[in-house]
């Protein structure tokens, strides 16, 4: 069902008490510089930060890839979601009173607000039952398990809150919606129980099992894993996918790991629940797990927002299960890896012991150093290739060549591509230094890019048009008129809008001349600006600076298309505060731009029309053309000197 219309009061409040630092940081590592926060961009992959949030101002912007916006937005763009949507979630984590257009709609309202507080509410009750279980007898199996062969101390039990699902078919079901009176139908969509086949009535899906609760990056249980402690298959059991958990865009102890790893600035990948909690007992607190399936580039992302050089090391197991999911995850961020927007390594431990393992044998520190020591992807990947293969056997020999080929091609880095070129013809050359140039060129030679083909440039007179104008053309139109335009009238909006006192001059001006805007988005922004100020009270210091950008990027939070061209110039950077510092000289400068720009257009396009009328059959017409044509021309050449000095301002 639609979500009713909410009330401007509820959007208002919401937006007061919705801190934008509070929000941002739950997705993004943000570090204090100067009065604003700075972090990683969540909306890009990028290896500084280039991400602000001004809490002043209480709007966030990146100067890497133009997102920007208020809390709304944010959350909005993040998980591409309603801004109705958004503001709900938001209002029921600050607590404000939800009010509705449509009086009438509030039950339903209520009612899908409720179901995702419920399922989370129906989670951290079992989660808590679970815990309670493995303290009773029922439960010492399982807390045997715990103690003896994963050796974790009752801190680390409780860190992690691991439970146990006792062995009936409905013990579960009972206390919760029998003595919890919680209904059953939250239960079923929350994954915890299911409706028998035949007699009606619902079963456990988890039965005396070891349980792991999954949490969200804010540490709310929305999934479990549950180990079997028998020889029921399969041995590892996760929730169903629902409203609340996905597999492919989780991950394990991320909530416990986000601190540990923008800390240390390098995430830990594992396989498995207990290599997880293992490196955290062991106080290496920046591992997560995968949940058991292939990494997906969608969880990489996710990881990478907490560390800003963006390693990233895979240690899953050294056995050939491992080694397919490592190759899994590598397939699914090539890209970033082969274009260095990811620092990726794999680290396979001796004696093909998974990470809890080792770690029972091992101190943290040999850990440390294994991780320390762990050799970059491609280098991993090159050992796959030539792993239990005889390069003496021509066969051999020709597949590692290709595969090796097939691998070089796609690094970007041409000192990179350069040094493993070398690094595999050492390889391919099996100890004689002698054939090391060989391979080489070998190399070199099939990994080189096809040679680019370049269509005939084509002629002055051909692109143009022969002119049959017997005056000579005024100067030509500068080759980068567009991009001159763009940032003059980019930078006349973006002082209008962060400098009240220069705002009746831009308006003058404008009209003295009669400007309008001529890229679709500024115009469409003026348009905007106008609307608000002309119901402003303040007729002559128009809207105030804050109110002003807030106003108008609530009116865009819906117009992606249009927020996207112009979301920059609701923020300012160090250089465009020196340009507007520079008012108003950037003022005029910007606005003879753009007088120009319309010189130009209009001269050309008399120019033409006086080319393609007839003299003999169109006298009067023909004569009218000519004379607007030469005027314009006139004013050009009456504006050069100041045409150079608005783009020498403008540059």
């Amino acid at each position: 069902m639609q979500i009713p219309r909410l009330h401007p009061d509820t959007i208002e409040e919401v937006k007061l008490r919705a801190d934008i630092v509070d929000v941002v940081s739950e997705y993004v590592v943000l570090r204090k510089r100067g009065k604003d926060f700075v972090g990683l961009c969540p909306f890009h992959d990028e290896k500084s930060p280039s991400f602000t949030v001004s809490q002043t101002k209480q709007m966030y912007y990146c100067f890497g890839c133009q997102a920007g916006g208020n809390a709304i937005k944010f959350v909005m763009e993040l998980g591409k979601r309603s801004f109705a949507d958004v503001v709900l979630d938001l209002a029921r984590r600050y607590q404000v009173p939800v009010q509705t257009l449509e009086p009438e709609q509030r039950q339903e309202l209520q009612r899908q607000l409720s179901l995702r507080e419920q399922l989370y509410e129906v989670l951290a009750t079992s989660a808590q039952f679970y815990q309670y279980a493995l303290r009773q007898s029922q439960g010492q199996k399982a807390l045997q398990y715990l103690q003896s062969n994963r050796q974790l101390k009752e801190e680390t039990i409780q860190q992690f809150g691991l439970g146990y699902a006792p062995a009936g078919w409905e013990t579960l079901y009972r206390y919760l919606v029998e003595d919890k009176r919680l209904p059953a139908q939250i239960l079923e969509k929350a994954g915890l129980i299911k409706p028998r086949k035949e007699g009606g009535g619902y079963y456990d899906v988890f039965r005396d099992r070891l349980m792991i609760p999954i949490r969200d990056v804010q540490g709310r249980v929305i999934a479990f894993g549950g180990r079997t402690l028998t020889d029921e298959q399969p041995k590892y059991l996760n929730s169903p996918e629902t409203e609340l958990f996905s597999k492919g865009k989780t991950l394990f102890a991320l909530d416990q790991a986000k601190g540990g790893i923008s800390q240390l600035d390098q995430a830990v990948v594992v396989e498995g629940y207990f290599d997880a909690i293992a490196l955290h007992a062991a106080g290496i607190n920046n591992a997560v797990a995968s949940l058991g399936t292939a990494l997906s580039l969608e969880q990489v992302r996710l990881i990478l927002r907490y560390t800003e050089s963006k390693q990233l090391v895979l240690n899953f197991d050294a056995d050939k299960a491992g080694t397919n999911a490592a190759e899994r995850a590598i397939g699914e961020i090539a890209e970033l890896a082969y274009k260095g927007e990811v620092q990726l390594k794999v680290l396979n431990l001796p004696d093909g012991k998974d990470a809890d393992e080792y770690l029972h044998s091992h101190t943290p520190e040999d850990y440390a150093a294994l991780l320390k020591n762990a050799p970059l992807w491609l280098d991993w990947q090159i050992q796959q290739m030539i792993q239990d293969r005889d390069l003496k056997q021509a066969t051999d020999f020709q597949q590692v060549t290709q595969q090796i080929v097939k691998l070089l091609k796609n690094i970007a880095n041409s000192d990179t591509r350069n040094y493993y070129v070398s690094y595999c013809a050492e390889i391919l050359s099996l100890g004689d230094t002698r054939l090391i140039p060989l391979r080489v060129e070998n190399l070199l030679t099939q990994i080189a890019p096809p040679a680019a083909t370049y269509s005939k440039p084509v002629s002055a007179k051909k692109a143009w048009g022969s002119s049959k104008s017997p005056l000579p053309t005024p100067h030509s139109p500068l080759p980068t008129e567009r991009s001159l335009l763009e940032h003059a009238e980019a930078l006349l909006l973006r002082i209008y809008l962060h400098c009240p006192e220069q705002r009746q001059l831009i308006i003058a001006e404008l009209e003295e001349r009669d400007l309008q805007f001529s890229l679709s988005h500024h115009r469409f922004l003026w348009q905007q600006i106008l609307e608000i100020s002309s119901g402003n009270e303040e007729t002559k210091n128009f809207v105030s600076l804050p109110n002003l950008i807030s106003r108008l990027q609530d009116q865009f939070l819906e117009l992606d298309s249009e927020m996207t061209l112009i979301a920059h110039l609701f923020h300012v950077d160090e250089k465009n505060q020196k340009e507007i510092l520079r008012t108003p000289q950037v003022v005029q400068a910007a606005i003879a731009c753009m007088d120009l720009v319309m010189l130009e257009k209009r001269y050309r396009h008399f120019l033409e029309l006086w080319q393609q009328t007839d003299p003999e059959a169109e006298p009067e017409r023909y004569q009218s053309y000519y004379q607007a044509f030469y005027a314009e021309k006139i004013k050009l050449q009456q504006i050069d000197r100041q045409r150079l000095f608005s783009i020498t301002e403008l540059l």
